[in-house]
């Protein structure tokens, strides 16, 4: 398999909620398709709004990192708006949602809320 057929498992925290990303998709657009809305505006990598931490795993950008410094990189955050995964992730976001109710829902096995 290669990479652009690559599927990878994300998980957010706390909320323990899962979705499975392409490795040709953002980690934004799995999760809305998974019906989980996460912060974010410009969906290019400059404002911002998307930036979480990478608890585990691996994310690449296609054209490089724009948004953050190099000190935000070797922390551990992520822009997740234009980051691909590259293996499972494990990413702290408390500010994810549910999307609309007739939205398809991610797997969810820690608390609901």
């Amino acid at each position: 398999m290669n990479d652009a057929q690559a599927s990878y498992t994300v998980t957010l925290v706390p909320t323990e909620w899962r979705f499975d990303a392409g490795a040709d998709e953002a980690v934004v657009a799995a999760a809305a398709r998974a019906g989980i809305r996460m912060p974010a505006s410009c969906r290019n990598g400059t404002c911002r709004t998307c930036m979480c931490f990478l608890v585990e795993g691996e994310v690449a950008y296609p054209g490089g990192r724009p948004g953050l410094t190099a000190d935000e990189i070797s922390e551990g955050w992520i822009l997740p708006c234009v980051g691909r995964a590259r293996s499972d992730l494990r990413i702290e976001l408390p500010d994810a949602e549910l999307a609309a109710p007739s939205a398809p829902r991610p797997i969810m096995v820690g608390p609901r809320r």
